[in-house]
């Protein structure tokens, strides 16, 4: 077994690496070690000091299947044999091709039809933007307005961005590429005067639950409503499924829970089980049929990326699928949803705690106080389990091969350290010298 230099790891990182969402003064301090993981196998995690963790967090909303599984490893394994990456840019690859086709056929017969392949979530959100703007265009029609919903995140990219992030984390970078407006509800969006609602182009939402917005679920109904609306005003509706998709909220798509089909569908995050980065846009006939020209006519999009169509993520994407029928996950995840909530009930009536929140294999914990959000989520780390908190939620939506009984353990890890960081601001902490676990 490979044996690793923890310290001078750390030390190497806070020298020459610039992590994301990160403060830097914190994380740079000389007395703070980050874990450094080096090894997952299924649903658990393991650190270069040889301590096991539940990936609770799924590896940022990322991973499926669990890590290393065998199917998708010799999938990659004999892709790679073959060629790791070719340009998309007028050529094309088997992987994406069969992917392609994969990933229409899951949808019903003549809607979704066409595969545009990116790199992450941000940008298959810029990729529909950018295929709307100009949708519009071709149509002659000065409908270039976006409508967003308050605490929505679609992605950090300047036009992604627009559509909540740049509000969410107060950028204050003035301008962004796409005009972009924010609703709180559907009752706003019906709201909107006509000559308002003749200058929008689309709306995007994240369907049944917000995730980087605190894990917010809509009312039942929003996403059938805001179809019903966009087809009464001819404006095209964008679903980001870039956090639900792929059995997250107990469906294969959340969409499929109001039986709604989007003129854009965004996928990413879970699309190669959390393996390597892949996004596709997926988009009408109606709207592909559009671009029927050249660049230089404008009617072609002009849009894309180096590692578009990447051969290794479209390998490691098709097994991830293949996965889904021969385990039958959907199936199997049934009785955990069961066993999650369950297992979640009581904690809404912990000292510090306003909500819990679940949407299928996704759950919020939201605290009173952003701080001890953080301080439970660190507390939960020496209780073996990983999370991170969004502000004042904490985050649980662990990789659909979780079992039951990691299940238990991972609830179990935020109850105490719920009891432990905000009992003892409330003065209810366990003794000093009780263990804490059982």
């Amino acid at each position: 077994m490979t044996q690793w230099n923890t310290d001078e790891l750390v030390a190497a990182d806070k020298r020459f690496v610039w992590h994301p969402f990160t403060n830097t003064r914190e994380w740079c301090a000389p007395d703070d070690e980050p874990l450094v993981l080096i090894e997952g196998r299924g649903a658990l995690l393991r650190d270069s000091r040889g301590r096991e963790y539940i990936d609770g967090n799924s590896s940022i909303w990322t991973n499926i299947h669990g890590h290393n599984h065998p199917h998708i490893n010799a999938a990659i394994r004999r892709q790679l044999e073959r060629v790791a990456h070719t340009s998309f840019l007028g050529f094309t690859n088997p992987a994406a091709i069969e992917l392609a086709r994969a990933i229409v056929d899951l949808f019903p017969e003549n809607s979704l039809s066409r595969a545009f392949f990116s790199d992450d979530g941000s940008t298959g959100i810029e990729v529909a933007l950018r295929i709307a703007d100009q949708y519009w265009h071709l149509q002659n029609l000065r409908k270039h307005q976006f409508v967003a919903f308050n605490s929505g995140y679609h992605g950090d990219t300047a036009g992604a961005a627009s559509l909540g992030a740049a509000a969410m984390f107060d950028f204050g970078f003035g301008h962004w590429n796409f005009p972009a407006i924010q609703v709180p509800d559907v009752k706003a969006l019906e709201d909107l005067s006509p000559a308002e609602v003749a200058k929008i182009g689309a709306v995007v939402i994240e369907p049944l639950i917000q995730g980087a917005g605190g894990m917010r679920l809509w009312p039942v109904g929003t996403l059938r409503a805001v179809r019903e609306w966009c087809d009464r005003t001819n404006t095209l509706l964008i679903v980001d499924e870039v956090m639900t998709g792929f059995g997250r909220t107990g469906r294969m798509f959340a969409i499929e829970h109001e039986a709604v089909t989007p003129d854009i569908l965004i996928l990413a995050k879970g699309l190669t089980s959390g393996y390597l980065p892949l996004a596709i846009t997926l988009v009408t006939e109606k709207l592909f049929s559009a671009f029927d020209g050249s660049i230089a006519e404008g009617k072609a999009l002009a849009y894309g990326h180096s590692y578009t169509g990447n051969a290794l993520g479209c390998a490691a994407t098709k097994a991830s699928l293949e996965i889904f029928e021969k385990e039958g996950v959907l199936e199997a995840l049934q009785p955990k949803i069961e066993h999650l909530a369950s297992a979640l009930a009581g904690l809404a009536d912990l000292p510090g705690v306003v909500e819990v929140r679940q949407c299928g294999f996704i759950a919020g914990i939201e605290l009173r106080e952003s701080e001890d959000a953080v301080k439970v989520c660190l507390e939960a780390r020496g209780r073996g389990l990983l999370t991170r908190p969004i502000r004042e939620v904490i985050v649980l939506m662990p990789p659909l091969c979780t079992t039951i009984h990691q299940l238990t353990r991972a609830v179990d890890a935020i109850r105490a350290s719920i009891i432990e960081v905000c009992g003892r601001r409330s003065g209810k902490a366990r003794p000093q010298g009780a263990p804490k676990t059982k």
